[in-house]
Parts: structure tokens; C-alpha cells; sequence
């Protein structure tokens, strides 16, 4: 019963810290609007979201379920790829494709910067609004109200 409880609550904190992560990148984006031969970044959700809570088919057996870690001895060491080891592994970035060439070579196209970052803004409070709700149903549950 428990691992139900927490896996719902886990999955949304995947969903939180993709949509933080996302959010950063398009600020970025917006920030280097001006910026000669600037490449804007973003990642497809989705499949991010599938890659973070396992769900995405990794090209290996389904009957191979366990996953080897890299073992340190200390928290501060480093994995193979150069991250901390037993970190998230990074979603997959895209480059933007151009709607207009530019003569500086920047892709930043601001009106659909400024569309994606309200929509993952709406989407980002959508998802605390989901948890915090998630959150008193089950404290209204523990406490018998």
C-alpha cells in the first residue's frame, strides 16, 4: 500500500523537477535572445518524464530488470559520464529549428519562447496543485476528518 502512496507522489516529483528543468532552459533561451550564434535548447517532456520514471524502453531485454550503479566510496565522486554518481541522467536536449534565418545566426524565436514558457509555467503550477491536493486527501485520510 505504501509503494502505491509513494510512487503516485515520486512520479510527480519527476514531473516537478523536469518542468524546473525546462523552465531554466527556455529563460536561457530568452535571456540569450540577443546573443550572436546562440543555439536555443529545449527537450521533449515526454519522453523525458518516461526516461526519469523508468518507463522508457531502453533497448534491453524485459527480462532484464536489474541495473548495475556505479559503486564510490564517497558521494562526491564522479560517475562515468561526469556526473555525481547516483544523479538523474540528463534529458535528451534539442536544438530549436529556426522559423527565420537570422543574419547572427541565433535561433531564439521569442514568440515561441514566450508560448512555452507560459505553458510550462501553467503545466508546472497544474503539477503542485496536483500534489498539494494529493498531499491532503491523504492527510484528511490519516487523521480520519
Amino acid at each position: 500500500m505504501l509503494n502505491g502512496l509513494t510512487d503516485t507522489l515520486n512520479f510527480q516529483t519527476d514531473a516537478l523537477v523536469l518542468r524546473s528543468e525546462r523552465q531554466r532552459l527556455i529563460a536561457s533561451n530568452i535571456a540569450n535572445a540577443d546573443t550572436p550564434g546562440y543555439q536555443a535548447r529545449d527537450f521533449d517532456f515526454a519522453s523525458a518524464l518516461r526516461q526519469a520514471t523508468g518507463q522508457a524502453s531502453q533497448g534491453q531485454s524485459p527480462l532484464a530488470t536489474t541495473q548495475l550503479k556505479l559503486a564510490t566510496a564517497n558521494s562526491g565522486h564522479l560517475g562515468l559520464n561526469g556526473a555525481p554518481a547516483g544523479s538523474r541522467e540528463q534529458p535528451g536536449m534539442t536544438y530549436a529549428t529556426p522559423a527565420q534565418t537570422n543574419l547572427d545566426s541565433n535561433t531564439v524565436d521569442m514568440d515561441r519562447e514566450r508560448a512555452s514558457f507560459v505553458d510550462n509555467t501553467v503545466r508546472y503550477e497544474a503539477t503542485l496543485r496536483f500534489i498539494n491536493g494529493q498531499v491532503k486527501t491523504l492527510n484528511t485520510a490519516i487523521t480520519g476528518q
